[in-house]
C-alpha cells in the first residue's frame, strides 16, 4: 500500500498528482488525514476527505509513503508522531519515501537525507542537513525521491512509478497521459 500524508495547508498538486498517477498505474492509494478529522483542506482551500485519519494507520511495513509540500502543510505534517513514526518504519524498512517541495526539509531534520542527492522547493536547502543538494526537477537517491515543487508533480510521479514498477510500467502511463 502506498500512503499519501494530507495535512492542513497541503499543496493540492502536489498530493493529488501522485495518488491520480499512482492509481493509474494500478497501485493501491490511501491517503491519511492529518490533524483534526479526515477532512484537510489544501493551500488553496481545496478540501479533500482521505480515506483514512491518522489515528487509523497501522502499516509497519508500506510499500511507499508520499509527503506533499506545501505551507503550512509541511510543518503540520512534521508534528505529527504518526508521520514521524511512518517515516522511521519506511527508511528502517527500505520502503520509499517520496517528498516534494518543502516537505524535504523534514527528511533533513530527521537525518535521512546525510549524504544523499536531494532537492527541494528553492529557499528550503537550508534544512536538507548532510544532503548534496541539486539543482534539479526530480532527484532518486536509493529508496529516497525528493523533487522541487508543483510543476514537477507528474515527472515526481513518474520517477515513483519507475522506481517500485520499472521504467516499463511508468512509461506506459507517461505515454497515455502524453506526459512524455
Amino acid at each position: 500500500m502506498i500512503y499519501v500524508f494530507l495535512a492542513n495547508g497541503f499543496e493540492e498538486i502536489e498530493a493529488l498528482t501522485p495518488v491520480d498517477v499512482l492509481l493509474r498505474a494500478g497501485f493501491e492509494v490511501k491517503t491519511v488525514a492529518v490533524g483534526d478529522g479526515k477532512t484537510v483542506t489544501g493551500a488553496h482551500g481545496i478540501s479533500v476527505i482521505a480515506d483514512i485519519h491518522e489515528s487509523e494507520y497501522r502499516d509497519a511495513t508500506p510499500e511507499a509513503i508520499i509527503l506533499p509540500g506545501g505551507m503550512p502543510g509541511t510543518t503540520n505534517l512534521e508534528k505529527s508522531a504518526t508521520v514521524i513514526n511512518a517515516i522511521n518504519q519506511a527508511m528502517n524498512n527500505g520502503a520509499l519515501v517520496g517528498a516534494i517541495c518543502a516537505a524535504p526539509s523534514i527528511l533533513g531534520i530527521m537525518g535521512y537525507l546525510n549524504q544523499r542527492n536531494a532537492t527541494c522547493f528553492p529557499g528550503f536547502e537550508q534544512y536538507l542537513d548532510g544532503a548534496n543538494v541539486l539543482d534539479a526537477r526530480v532527484v532518486v537517491d536509493g529508496n529516497v525521491i525528493t523533487s522541487r515543487g508543483m510543476g514537477c508533480a507528474s515527472e515526481f510521479s513518474l520517477a515513483i512509478i519507475e522506481y517500485l514498477a520499472g521504467k516499463e510500467r511508468a512509461g506506459k502511463i507517461a505515454r497515455a497521459a502524453f506526459i512524455k
